[in-house]
């Protein structure tokens, strides 16, 4: 169904397909400038992990490009091949930014501890969300409709308190490098272009599926009323 909010949505999934070209943009280009520090990104990050007392965490390689997070459930640090053999201003500034999630999680951040929570019911209700969605909207069924709008809501809110988290991972990312002298102040410009397109992409994202959220909603409150 066409509604007053669906140019906003497309305008959204534009602004997600711009944010991942800027995403590997971005990576690429500062992939081929080396880091003064000389350091790689596993380096990087052993030393940050091991400077906030998390010398059991490990780093390991993984494979694929853009493949870097950290992992909760076993405590690791995984980078992608050349993130973690990499010394450019690119992977030092994507491994440093994962550890970051690390340090978020020995300190218990608020929203990551939240975010953790939250991840079972989102694990149920995002499979089943667009199935009542769209039933709801397709038989004009508005109690589907509204167990569809409750479940895709969780969703919804799972990836608003995302936000935070990234950012917060990615400003101690900043931080951490430029005092312990992984970045020098002339590079911080490259640090900022990497991670703030990554950070583009969790916004881009979000917007969609508010706007989408919105449209639902208002779908459901025009079949009421009919």
């Amino acid at each position: 169904m066409f509604t007053w909010i669906t140019p906003l949505i497309l305008a959204a999934f534009a602004l997600t397909i711009w944010a991942q070209f800027k995403v590997k943009g971005n990576f690429n280009k500062f992939s081929q400038v080396p880091a003064q520090s000389g350091m790689s990104g596993a380096e990087v990050a052993r030393r940050i992990l091991d400077d906030n007392g998390l010398h059991h965490v490990p780093v390991e390689p993984v494979p694929g490009t853009l493949t870097d997070h950290f992992d909760p459930m076993s405590n690791a640090v995984r980078l992608s091949e050349p993130v973690y053999y990499g010394n450019s201003i690119s992977s030092i500034s994507v491994a440093a930014h994962e550890v970051g999630h690390a340090i978020q999680h020995k300190e218990g951040y608020s929203m990551l501890v939240l975010r953790h929570r939250m991840f079972p019911a989102v694990n149920l209700t995002s499979g089943i969300a667009p199935f009542l969605l769209l039933a709801g909207v397709f038989f004009k069924m508005t109690n589907l409709l509204l167990i569809g709008i409750i479940f895709f809501s969780v969703a919804v809110a799972f990836q608003l308190i995302t936000l935070p988290v990234e950012f917060n991972a990615s400003s101690r990312a900043k931080r951490l490098m430029l005092a312990e002298g992984f970045v020098a102040r002339d590079e911080k410009r490259g640090v900022d272009k990497v991670l703030g397109a990554a950070a583009l992409t969790y916004v881009a994202s979000t917007l969609v599926a508010v706007m989408q959220l919105l449209e639902y909603i208002w779908i459901f409150t025009s079949n009421k009323e009919d």
